[in-house]
């Protein structure tokens, strides 16, 4: 297993102006495509997280970090197993 140091991930994300909450996904869950208001900066703590943007999807698993700014046209779904995450936000001015 993983050990993911979460508290690392939270001083690094707040310390350039993000505000972090934890989420969590069911298997399969997910949205279609949307945008934040907000630049997106995560951390996946378990599961798989897909996020796919200009037809191109990734798939994070567990300690892997992703980044979406604001207005980025994409669509997210929890992997087969869901999905555990740290959601860092920051709105921009």
């Amino acid at each position: 297993m993983t050990n993911i140091d979460t508290a690392a991930f939270e001083d690094r994300v707040t310390s350039q102006g993000y505000v972090t909450v934890a989420r969590k996904l069911g298997p399969s869950e997910g949205l279609d495509d949307h945008t934040h208001d907000f630049d997106a900066w995560g951390l996946v703590t378990s599961g798989e997280f897909h996020v796919t943007v200009d037809g191109e999807t990734t798939i994070y698993g567990a300690g892997d970090e992703f980044k979406l700014a604001a207005g980025c046209v994409h669509s997210e779904c929890a992997g087969p197993s869901g999905v555990t995450f740290l959601a860092g936000r920051r709105s921009k001015p």
